[in-house]
């Protein structure tokens, strides 16, 4: 019955289910247990503390036969899908030395999530085989082929050293410097070889000059040496423009200190157990559901792309999901939380870099959140997503303030997505100007629902609901 359910091949149903995984008690109710391997964080690099950040599925670690793909992958702190692919790579070879034909790997999962982003993890360390003519990735990327695809080892797989005394992780495949990290980078991002790109991912490069690296942001250079011992190759950098505009533009007062771990932990973590669901994770559980409906719903749809200008308030975790690439508009982003802004910044910038629009980028202004009474950031706006903080729950005054403010900032045939507590929907009806289309909680989304299916216990806290506000 799973089997036919999920449309896959029984014998992808027995891979990750045992007998034993299966109980049924006397009335009849039948319980299925699936093993799944996961990853924490740990926060003072002991077992005491520590917190889910996401799951794969169960591995048979004493004899590698398949290969997996992260589940909440936007949960993994940078770098962790290439560290469990070293692991994995690591294992393999040791488990199979002095074999004479290496065993060919599938990707295997239920249900199985393949992208072009597995696809290039995977090809970093083992190589995909043709699939009867077909060009691998496009089979990969089909649901219903990618576990066809024949993976062997890559010759040359990627090999990471550190440093401790610079705070330097880097990166190397055949000798040659991949990506550098530093520890100590506010930015929380790597620095990439330039050979065979024609974009600098945000303008950040490396080079490597006998025993020298050489990490470039932009106009800025960074060199350190590096141990004699590495035998890293020299690397002259391909002409690689930097481009018009600068990530970081997009915050109008600059960017105020962030902390190197705070940058680099700016992902949402979703706890594993039935702890409420934290505010900046719980967001994107509200914009994956409108940027869908946008897309299924001809009204909304309409709504949001004819839009000029919109206001974010307090969506530091998916301000990128809620910026359409169609064409440019001017966005106000109110800001709490600017670790994760600045991520934000970065996807921002990576996405205009797609499609070499700058002045799309331009048009991205993101402000603390307490600029927000400045004369040129009070509106009109045609959009509004506005997130009411959790904090402000426990206050009729405080959400009434933000509901009036709302109510001024909105052109009139405006239009508005409010996401707080059930009883605000009073609040938004006391308002004349304000008209309330329709409200869903956000435990009965349809992208909550699905990462139940991930994580059962999940529960996002209690009463919290969306609104579509209209301007009269």
């Amino acid at each position: 019955m799973a089997a036919g359910a999920l449309r896959v091949p029984i014998e992808e149903v027995r891979w990750f289910y045992r007998d034993e995984d299966l109980s049924i008690d006397p009335n009849g109710m039948a319980t299925i247990r699936q093993r799944k391997d996961a990853l924490y964080v740990l926060d003072s690099g002991e077992f005491e503390t520590m917190r889910f950040m996401a799951c794969m599925g169960a591995m048979h670690w004493d004899q590698i036969d398949f290969l997996p793909v992260v589940e909440l992958f936007k949960s993994l702190l940078p770098g962790t899908g290439s560290a469990v692919f070293e692991l994995i790579r690591g294992l393999y070879d040791d488990q199979n030395k002095g074999g004479v034909v290496p065993k060919t790997l599938r990707y295997r999962g239920i249900p199985t999530y393949p992208s072009e982003a597995a696809f290039r993890l995977f090809g970093a360390f083992f190589a995909p085989q043709p699939l009867d003519g077909e060009d691998p990735l496009t089979a990969f990327i089909n649901p219903s082929k990618s576990h066809l695809v024949g993976w062997l080892p890559a010759r040359y797989p990627p090999v990471r050293y550190f440093d401790e005394s610079q705070g330097l992780c880097l990166t190397m495949k055949n000798g040659v410097a991949q990506k550098a990290t530093l520890v100590d980078d506010p930015a929380g991002l790597s620095y990439v070889s330039s050979i065979g790109r024609h974009v600098l991912p945000l303008d950040r490069s490396l080079r490597v000059e006998g025993n020298r690296l050489t990490l470039r942001d932009r106009e800025t250079e960074l060199t350190l040496p590096l141990n004699p011992d590495l035998q890293v190759r020299s690397s002259l950098p391909e002409v690689c423009p930097v481009s018009p505009v600068d990530w970081r533009t997009v915050f109008a007062q600059g960017i105020p200190g962030i902390s190197p771990a705070e940058a680099f932990e700016a992902v949402p973590l979703f706890p594993e157990d039935d702890r409420e669901i934290s505010e900046l994770a719980a967001q994107s559980f509200v914009a994956d559901y409108l940027d869908d409906l946008g897309e299924q719903d001809r009204e909304v749809g309409r709504l949001r792309s004819r839009a000029e200008h919109v206001l974010i308030a307090n969506g530091d975790a998916i301000i990128s999901t809620c910026i359409l690439f169609d064409r440019p508009r001017d966005y106000t982003v109110n800001v709490r939380d600017f670790a994760y802004a600045q991520r934000q910044a970065q996807q921002l910038w990576i996405q205009c870099a797609e499609v070499q629009r700058w002045d799309w980028l331009q048009r991205i202004r993101m402000v603390a959140d307490t600029y927000e009474d400045s004369p040129d950031n009070c509106g009109p706006y045609d959009l509004i997503y506005q997130w009411l903080p959790y904090d402000t729950f426990d206050s009729s005054a405080t959400m009434r303030t933000i509901v009036t403010r709302l109510s001024q900032m909105l052109r009139q045939g405006g239009n508005a997505f409010v996401i707080g507590p059930v009883q605000l929907g009073e609040l938004l009806t006391q308002q004349s100007r304000l008209l309330v289309h329709w409200d869903q909680s956000v435990a009965s989304l349809p992208t909550f629902l699905m990462h139940k299916t991930i994580l059962p216990k999940a529960r996002v806290k209690p009463s919290l609901t969306l609104f579509r506000v209209g301007r009269l």
